[in-house]
Order: C-alpha cells, then structure tokens, then sequence
C-alpha cells in the first residue's frame, strides 16, 4: 500500500462540476491511500483579518473558472483497475480541518424555507482546533464532526459536465454527516479509472442541511481507494462500524424512501440471506430512515441498520 498526496491548487482543483472528460491529477493503485486537501468558497465567504486563509484558496478565485453555484472539488484521482460496472470502496481514514473559521451562508430562493428568507445572510464561524469546538455568534460551543459534503466519481461520459451541487448514482454532494473518519462509502464506477473527487467540507451539519449549507471550510481526508470486482451497485451505499447505510435520492422525499428502503431490503438479501419478506420485516423492526439533505434538488434519504443485525445465523 503506498501513500500519496494530492494538494488542493489550480492545477488539481474543479470548480462546480464533475465531468468524465477531466484529466487526472493523480493516479494509484487500487488499495493505495491518499491524502486529499480541500478548499471551500468564493471571495465573498472570506473571514477577517487575523483568520487562516489557505493561499491556493486566492489563487483558485484569481484563475480558475467558476461556475455558480457550486464546489471547488479536488481531483480527480485515477484508480488503476477500476472499470465500468465496477465499485469504487472509498474508505474514510481520517478527516481533518485545514482552517480556524467556517462559513453559513442563506440565501433568498433556496433552502427548506426558500421563501421565507427574502434577504442573504453570511455568518463566518470561528473553530477551536485544539477543542474540536466552533463557536457560533450568540455564543453556544458547537461539537465539530467533520465530513466531506462532495464525495463521487466521474459521470457516465454521454451526460458531459453535470454541476456539483445535485447528487446522483456517482455520489457527489451526498451531505450524508454519517461519513465521517472510520466510515466507508461505495459508489458504482461509470468510467475506466473512476476518478475520485471530493470537497465542500463540513465542519458540522444536521440531517437535513436545512439553509443549504453547514460549517463549510477546508479539510484534508485520508482515502484508501479500492476498486472492487465482486459488487454490483447502481447507487451509493455506505457503512459505519455499527451500520449498513443505504442511499435514496430522488426530488420526491418519498420516492427516495422508496429507494432507500429497497436497496436496504436488496443488501439484507445478499449480506443475511433473507427473503425480501423477512427484509421488510426487520426494516420495519430495526431500521432508521432519516433525512439526508432536503435542499439539493434532488433530495436525499438514508436507511441505517445495525450490522448485528444483518449477519448470517
């Protein structure tokens, strides 16, 4: 297993899409870990003076083109071995925080509540890194739990430049706060090489993202990139050390629970041997649906059970 590093710049930075055309700014084997920096926001997220401001983050707003709205995602990162039909593991080491602030943004049109916030409102969020706290305006200390929001591999190639901002069977902006260090996210592999991306980082986020955006700010994630052969998906699931995650995105919040708890009662199949009437039965006994993200066009569900209770007997 080598390990290898992929800094955050224009030269490795995309602003806003995920695109099937992009060239590679890192190649690895399947197994190898890398360690992936990210940057977050445009100019008008930028803290006061006396913050840390990664440099790349000036340059990127200097010379890269942007298309709003969107996320600077760092990548993408070739896999060797991984081919269509396939199933990129990406499992989640460690995420760290690369800055001292975050940023909330509301803005009119947008969000849960579009209409109910005519004006836009930016509130910058000092962090505490030695005390894994943010510190927010009315002076509540707020428990940090970072994540990436943008975790996904290229798009099929006939569907050319897709945005960043709506998660789809590539991942993408997934907003699914579970994924944090010591998690695994598998996504169905669409082009040779997958090419892994990721940004929009999370210092904390609700089910929900309600506004549009949590504590966006930089982070740095360490990713062991698996191609695997042996799994058939054709849309994201994911696993924590306690549970089974599956994914259900859809526009309609109920058709994504109708996604979800399918693909949960397809896993209990092949991971317990159930039929899909006992699956439903221990879904409706033991499993969580919770909301992912209501704000990213298409919306997010997600389906947790406990592993315990998934295993063969």
């Amino acid at each position: 297993m080598a390990h290898h590093q992929l800094s955050a710049s224009v030269e490795t930075c995309h602003w806003g899409y995920l695109d099937a055309a992009l060239s590679p700014a890192l190649t690895v084997a399947s197994g190898d870990v890398v360690t992936i920096e990210t940057i977050s926001g445009g100019p008008e997220v930028l803290p006061p003076d006396g913050f840390h401001v990664p440099p790349e983050l000036h340059d990127v707003h200097a010379r890269s083109e942007r298309l709003v709205p969107g996320h600077i995602l760092t990548g993408p990162v070739w896999v060797e071995g991984a081919e269509p039909g396939d199933v990129l593991e990406v499992r989640i080491h460690d995420v760290r925080l690369r800055q001292d602030w975050g940023y909330n943004f509301i803005r009119p049109l947008v969000g849960t509540l579009p209409d109910d916030f005519p004006n836009p409102h930016r509130t910058n969020i000092p962090l505490d890194l030695k005390n894994n706290l943010a510190r927010l305006p009315w002076g509540l200390e707020l428990p940090l739990a970072p994540f990436f929001g943008v975790m996904g591999v290229a798009p099929p190639p006939i569907w050319g430049r897709v945005t960043s901002l709506v998660p789809r069977a590539f991942g993408g902006n997934l907003d699914l706060k579970e994924l944090v260090a010591g998690t695994t996210l598998y996504l169905p592999v669409f082009v040779e090489g997958a090419l892994f991306s990721c940004g929009d980082g999370h210092g904390a986020q609700g089910d929900g993202e309600v506004n549009v955006t949590a504590i966006e700010t930089a982070l740095s994630g360490d990713f062991e990139l698996i191609a695997r052969k042996n799994i058939k998906l054709t849309s994201p699931r994911a696993e924590t050390p306690e549970h089974l995650v599956t994914i259900g995105l859809d526009p309609d919040l109920d058709r994504g629970v109708v996604h979800a708890l399918r693909d949960m009662i397809a896993l209990l199949g092949e991971t317990a041997g159930l039929s899909p009437e006992e699956a439903y039965i221990l879904c409706s006994l033991a499993a969580d649906l919770r909301v992912t993200q209501t704000v990213n066009g298409t919306k997010g569900i997600h389906c947790m059970l406990k592993k315990d209770y998934a295993r063969r007997r």
